[in-house]
């Protein structure tokens, strides 16, 4: 056994052990723990930023895109949002414990089903610091250990946030070892973790399309299997105008390096003539570089405004850019077939008056959220009084869409008796 699967193996084992302790825990026990952990991060607002310049500094020295960097940099207003967002999951409700259904059967026996935590959750993700603190406090809230696996990208930021707040758990009695960081930063760590069976029970992929897909494929440890932003936006024959643009607009470019994110438009060709005019004219303003298909590519020429061809590459992406392809459609269903072919089942958003039409895309489309007159940006586990997510989930079992507190949890069936035994 090598000296970094022997470090990994041993931060899983006392991860579970720690798990164990937290099972125990009182709500009252596990809010006033996140709620110091908030104040801690806040106190040391310098030492994280002072570890975030490190790692910036070293992204730009390799070339990382803008994008990509937004995603790395923490400052005091993004701290403090993030200390934040732990107070409000301190005052949600607590999912451990909540009876799912009860029932008394014919012979007696009380059956409930009740949630109880996973145990040990390990998070592997990339250069999204924030994801460090909402994964450790969520973990905390709904009772289970955080194991955290960053990208070396965010490494000093990662380490000083779990610092602050490994200190703040032990001041408040509870076991440092329910958040850890796991050692190392090479490709062989992140496989220890995904092997680690037995002292791992989950593991929540948050990143990109390989780093998903390696973890899918390798892991054998159980995976919920959070999954790229493939967002479409559909203008109907029925929608406002105004309406459309501004959704249009806030999906895409609000903000370009999040997985929600519009990176598709579809318009119907019946109000192409009268919403195009306007939406190109924003999309433009705001430095949106156009990948049309011809008949979009025709009807934007004809406007003045030029486009780049659209590729089936484009129609895929997930850009995390002032990128969008676009495409005009014949009707509802064509819309529909384009987005079953390329959309990573995260969100899909339809602009309409139409209350058939509406009914129609949300029944048509597989996807975990969908949005009617609505901009894609509000699959958000926030935005959906979640508090802080955990991830979004894009598979169909346990967990789909925005993953809070109930999502960190699974069931138990407590079955109580009065000297029932079986015949």
């Amino acid at each position: 056994m090598t000296d970094e699967r022997t470090a990994v193996l041993e931060v899983a084992g006392s991860a579970k052990q720690a798990a164990a302790q937290l099972r125990l825990l009182t709500r009252n026990q596990k809010d006033a723990a996140l709620i110091a952990m908030a104040d801690a991060l806040e106190a040391a607002i310098p030492e994280i930023v002072d570890a975030n310049t490190r790692d910036i500094q070293a992204a730009r020295s390799n070339g990382t895109s803008d994008a990509l960097i937004d995603r790395l940099t923490l400052n005091a207003d993004r701290i403090t949002a993030i200390a934040r967002a732990l107070g409000e999951v301190a005052g949600l409700p607590d999912p451990v414990g909540e009876v799912v259904r009860g029932y008394t059967l014919p012979n007696g026996l009380q059956v409930r089903q009740i949630r109880v935590p996973l145990g040990v959750v390990g998070m592997i993700y990339e250069a999204r610091p924030n994801v460090t603190v909402d994964a450790a406090g969520l973990c905390l809230k709904s009772g289970n250990a955080a194991l955290l696996r960053g990208s070396s990208s965010a490494s000093h930021s990662n380490r000083a946030l779990v610092a602050v707040m490994r200190q703040s758990l032990v001041e408040s009695g509870l076991p440092a070892d329910a958040i850890q960081v796991v050692p190392g930063e090479s490709h062989e760590s992140v496989t220890h973790l995904m092997t680690a069976r037995g002292l791992v029970d989950v593991l929540i992929p948050r990143g990109g399309a390989s780093l998903i897909q390696n973890v899918v494929t390798n892991s054998t440890v159980p995976v919920i299997e959070t999954g790229v932003g493939n967002c479409h936006v559909y203008v109907d024959r029925d929608a406002d105008i105004s309406k459309a643009v501004s959704i249009l607009l806030n999906s895409k470019a609000q903000r370009v390096s999040v997985c929600n994110a519009a990176e598709t438009v579809l318009v119907h060709r019946d109000i192409a003539p009268t919403f195009l005019p306007a939406a190109l004219s924003a999309l433009v303003e705001a430095g949106v570089i156009i990948h049309a298909d011809e008949a979009f590519a025709a009807a934007a020429q004809a406007l003045g405004y030029g486009t780049v061809p659209v590729t089936d590459a484009d129609w895929e992406a997930e850009y995390y850019s002032l990128d969008i392809a676009a495409g005009i459609v014949d009707n509802l269903d064509d819309a529909l077939a384009h987005i079953q072919r390329w959309s990573s089942g995260h969100t899909e958003a339809i602009v309409t008056d139409s209350q058939s039409a509406a009914q129609r895309f949300v029944a048509g489309v597989d996807s975990a959220a969908v949005m009617v007159n609505a901009s894609t940006r509000f699959t958000d586990g926030g935005e959906f009084g979640f508090g802080a997510e955990i991830g979004i989930s894009t598979q169909k079992l346990h967990a789909r869409g925005p993953m809070g507190l109930t999502e960190l949890t699974t069931t138990t069936f407590v079955v109580t008796g009065d000297g029932h035994i079986r015949g």
